[in-house]
């Protein structure tokens, strides 16, 4: 017979317990909990698509390519 999930966390919160410590468990979960708040804020708000600024910012200083070309240049004039 297998261990049903419910042993299996108490068993696991025993060993937290133990090898933590009663005073560090709160803090853990304190800190889990506010990742897994600032994680569905960022899913819910609008936010600006950082590769699209950098997209427009390339194109504006002339692409990838012009900035390789400059860099051979000065390689081969060295």
């Amino acid at each position: 017979m297998s261990p049903s999930i419910w042993q299996i966390l108490i068993v696991v919160a025993i060993f937290a317990i133990l090898f933590m410590g009663p005073s560090r468990i709160p803090g853990i979960g304190k800190s889990l909990g506010e990742a897994i708040r600032g994680f569905k804020k960022g899913l819910d708000d609008n936010e600006i698509d950082v590769t699209d600024s950098v997209k427009r910012e390339q194109v504006a200083e002339g692409g990838d390519d012009e900035k390789i070309k400059n860099k051979e240049a000065k390689k081969e004039t060295t």
